[in-house]
């Protein structure tokens, strides 16, 4: 066995006697800056040829990697790279129970051409005995080489590749548990199914295999909609790996170009960003087929073909962050949803239909119903002044009653009502679930009353003056638009004056492969005569297209919404007032209600009669900057933020109760990275009384390493006995480690 010599991890602190502020960082100590690229040791060439191609398998604290070739001759070797101690070395004997499957490819001289023949054969490798072991297979997979595998649920899923004269987009299975039954079975796909293709990655996650599961879903691209960057250019020989619920691709090649950037996709929110790597990050150059594998969590990118052609011998390791996702959409969505604390009640259409809501969530996202709820409250103060004949106090209202769907008591606040004439129920909530969510749920694609549903959607928002919401609209009618439904969704576009949509379904029966079917329909029969003469002269004389190069107008997001309000243009509407220390700071209950459970039962069980509501964080009352820091959360989910406010927030989610640990995770990593000798003693505190352990070792780990200067802290005198003892135990535990690690050397 040929090793390569080991790299031992380090710690880096100094040790001068300096009264500056100290920033400690790590190397690979207890903690690892998120999103850093670090390069670690190439293999060697006595050890491994530079390669591509190749596959590689992740196990325990090891990359194992296999084959690939090195420009001129594919290659049959196996490979182990240790991550605890970056070493490289040929791997011959195993001590491992697990089993490597390596499935197909080709061989033959690459450097001339010639020779390059797609195996049919599948491999089995045991760790245990260092054996290889040939399967034999029922089945007419047909051979093939450049195509996606994965495991799952105990079997090998193969998807598309080459065949040595075509690409294919087929799909087989075969189960690993038992090598006697083992039989190749073809998956009848269903779906949008993707084209024949060959040199790309797939990967699992949440059960769904991207290239996405037996029936194959289109991946969303509403990026635009979203304030979200664009999905990837088109490319191969990327890689694709899986942590937590995020897909990752890097490398390949893309228009003739190799790109460097890291792309993620969030699985939950269908979404695409572009990773920003940590500034102390050693990147890696653009390349194709390299591999990729997940340890822990970090990815681990080895080998592939760099510029000119030239095949690679690098490591690099990238450290995924693992924060747990936003909830600001389903935290409003869940408020809309339960009607709970709504102090506006709209009536709508000539039935006078009554759709309850929240002034600060409408009022931040809808200009036009902002408008309107100010002209109520000037008309019930207009009202009182009448009637009382003398200036009224409250605050909102045009009518107070009792409505039992509102859950209000008979003294509660009053409750205002806005008429919308021009709206009906239906198509109302969906805009206001839009203006809670940012979203609406799609309904049966395709259904023509459902269709009609979004048109009448769509209606409300260009009358609302919604952007988002009518891009949103369009998306979904031009994809439900079929030869079934589309004289319907026209007939009506037309009536509503709907220019668009209505052009967009012309441009659809009068394509060459929809014209006969259409025109032969009884619905074609009962169209009005200015549609149906409308659709002939189109047929006979299509008009020109016109391109526009005016930008589409996306309007504001939920967040951008958000974040306005808090930074004033929500001041005419807040109705609660939170005292920092005696500071007030004007807020708004059904936006802290939606995002915090002690707000919810706080504002359910009983309203201060002052409106008043003193902050603390259990013992602690935070600075008035963590707290800005707090709302910004709470409001728009923002989580920058010095480390000083970090400090102050780290039990805030525990003490709100917020929907999950997201607000604590940031600022735990913000403490991480920026830990000082001046602040640690604070931040150890801090991780005690949360039971955050992991930190609470972190920070000792600093003291015991620093413990010169942290000893002429003043704060020292004032920590608990508990933490002193803890502390006096790691200095005894630090000096001990050191005396073996002497006399081990000494030996």
């Amino acid at each position: 066995m040929s090793c390569k010599s080991k790299v031992a991890p380090s710690v880096d602190f100094d040790h001068s006697c300096s009264d500056s502020v100290e920033y400690l960082t790590l190397n690979f100590g207890p903690f690892e800056t998120v999103h850093r690229w670090r390069r670690l040791p190439p293999c060697d060439e006595f050890v491994g040829a530079r390669r591509s191609k190749h596959t590689v398998v992740a196990y325990r604290d090891a990359i194992y990697v296999f084959g690939g070739d090195n420009g001129k001759n594919m290659l049959n070797d196996l490979l182990r790279f240790d991550v605890k101690d970056c070493s490289w070395c040929r791997w011959n004997v195993m001590i491992l129970c697990l089993f490597l499957f390596f499935h197909s490819g080709y061989t033959g001289d690459i450097y001339s051409n010639s020779n390059l023949k797609n195996k049919n054969d599948l491999f089995e490798y045991k760790f245990a005995t260092g054996q290889w072991t040939e399967w034999k297979v029922e089945g007419r997979l047909v051979a093939r080489s450049a195509h996606g595998a994965t495991v799952y649920n105990d079997k090998l899923w193969i998807f598309a590749g080459y065949d040595g004269n075509a690409r294919l987009n087929d799909m087989w299975t075969i189960g690993l548990q038992d090598r006697e039954q083992a039989c190749w079975e073809e998956i009848e796909q269903s779906g949008e199914i993707p084209p024949s293709c060959c040199n790309f990655p797939v990967a699992v996650c949440r059960d769904k295999m991207f290239f996405n599961g037996h029936i194959w879903t289109r991946i969303p691209t509403e990026h635009l909609l979203r304030g979200s960057p664009p999905p990837p250019q088109r490319r191969y020989g990327h890689t694709m790996v899986a942590f937590d619920r995020h897909l990752y691709v890097f490398g390949g090649a893309a228009d003739n170009t190799l790109p460097n950037e890291l792309h993620c996709y969030d699985v939950d929110s269908q979404t695409w960003e572009v990773i920003q790597p940590s500034t102390d990050s050693e990147m890696p150059s653009g390349r194709l087929f390299h591999a990729a594998a997940v340890i822990h969590d970090a990815m681990y990118i080895f080998g592939g073909t760099v510029d000119n052609n030239v095949r690679s011998g690098e490591m690099y390791r990238f450290q995924f962050s693992c924060y747990p996702k936003c909830t600001l959409h389903e935290d409003y969505g869940k408020l809309w949803e339960n009607r709970q604390f709504c102090d506006v009640e709209f009536i709508l259409g000539e039935r006078e239909e009554r759709v309850l809501g929240h002034i600060a969530i409408v009022t931040a996202r809808c200009q036009w119903l902002r408008k309107k709820i100010l002209q109520a409250r000037d008309r019930q103060k207009q009202k009182s002044k009448q009637e009382a004949g003398e200036e009224s106090e409250e605050s909102s209202g045009a009518k107070q009653k009792d409505s039992p769907s509102s859950g209000r008591s008979a003294g509660g606040p009053p409750m205002l009502e806005v008429s919308i004439r021009e709206a009906e129920a239906q198509p109302f909530e969906v805009l206001m679930q839009f203006l809670y969510t940012d979203k609406i749920q799609y309904p049966r694609r395709g259904h023509v009353q459902d269709v009609l549903l979004i048109m009448d959607v769509y209606k409300l928002a260009l009358s609302f003056k919604l952007s988002r919401l009518e891009q949103l609209c369009v998306q979904y009618i031009e994809a439900s638009v079929d030869l079934q439904n589309v004289l319907s969704v026209c007939e009506n576009a037309n009536k509503l004056q709907l220019d668009q949509l209505k052009e967009h379904c012309l441009n659809f029966v009068v394509k060459e492969t929809h014209f006969n079917q259409v025109i032969m329909t009884k619905e074609f029969e009962h169209l009005s005569t200015p549609l149906i003469v409308e659709i002939v002269r189109r047929k006979q004389q299509p008009p020109p297209r016109v391109y526009s190069d005016q930008p589409v107008d996306i309007g504001t997001s939920l967040v951008q919404d958000m974040k306005a309000y808090l930074e004033g243009a929500g001041r005419e509407f807040c109705d609660i007032i939170l005292l920092l220390d005696g500071h007030p700071r004007p807020a708004h209950k059904a936006i802290l209600a939606a995002r915090s459970s002690y707000f919810e039962a706080m504002f359910r069980s009983f309203m201060p009669e002052d409106g008043q509501v003193n902050i603390s964080i259990g013992e602690m009352v935070p600075s008035k900057q963590a707290f800005e820091s707090m709302l910004r959360y709470i409001y728009y989910g923002d989580v920058n933020m010095p480390p000083e406010d970090s400090l102050y927030l780290f039990a805030a989610p525990y003490y709100y109760g917020f929907s999950n640990n997201r607000l604590q995770a940031y600022c735990k990593q913000n403490l991480e990275m920026n830990v000082t000798v001046e602040n640690v003693l604070q931040i150890l505190e801090a991780a005690d009384k949360t039971q955050a352990l992991d930190m609470k070792k972190h920070c000792l780990h600093i003291i015991v390493h620093q413990f010169i200067k942290v000893s002429k802290l003043p704060n020292l005198r004032s920590l608990s006995q508990p933490l002193l003892l803890d502390i006096i135990e790691s200095l005894a535990s630090h000096i001990s480690d050191k005396q073996c690690a002497e006399m081990s050397s000494d030996i």
